[in-house]
């Protein structure tokens, strides 16, 4: 997998550089660099508004009570593609672009859901009741009303 990888790192650019080429010859210069730029000021965009729109359903799930790894995931794919918008070349922009189609992230999420096993390894449940304002515990001194009084 590593080999891949680093394969991967070095063949990027060199397919980017030949895309930059071949781009720039069939709609030329400023074009070309005009759509390395509104693709990167796209990109950035993209990820201040899904940076909000992702706590805002962070927070909407948690206090559901849902797992949120499903928004997570998404979130991370859309933060991947924003990034991939920023940095400058065709082949990453249509990779970003194909990420951000809701589709396309639920086959990557269940791809990889398919191989992660989610293990409970501990649990905590309180025995208090929430709407009491008691600490119940070890060391804890328990006063009846007669007992306390204000100075």
């Amino acid at each position: 997998m590593a080999r891949f990888f680093a394969l991967g790192l070095l063949l990027l650019p060199i397919v980017e550089i030949a895309l930059f080429i071949k781009v720039g010859q069939t709609i030329g210069l400023f074009p070309t660099l005009a759509l390395v730029i509104a693709a990167a000021v796209f990109g950035a965009m993209l990820l201040r508004q899904q940076g909000l729109s992702v706590v805002n359903q962070l927070r909407g799930n948690i206090s559901a009570g849902q797992l949120p790894a499903r928004t997570i995931a998404d979130t991370m794919m859309i933060g991947l593609a924003g990034l991939m918008l920023i940095l400058p070349g065709f082949l990453t922009d249509i990779l970003a672009l194909a990420l951000l189609l809701p589709p396309v992230r639920g086959w990557i999420y269940d791809a990889l859901a398919s191989r992660v096993t989610v293990v409970e390894t501990a649990s905590y449940r309180s025995q208090r009741d929430p709407q009491d304002g008691r600490i119940h515990g070890p060391g804890t001194i328990d006063l009846d009303e007669e007992d306390y009084r204000p100075k």
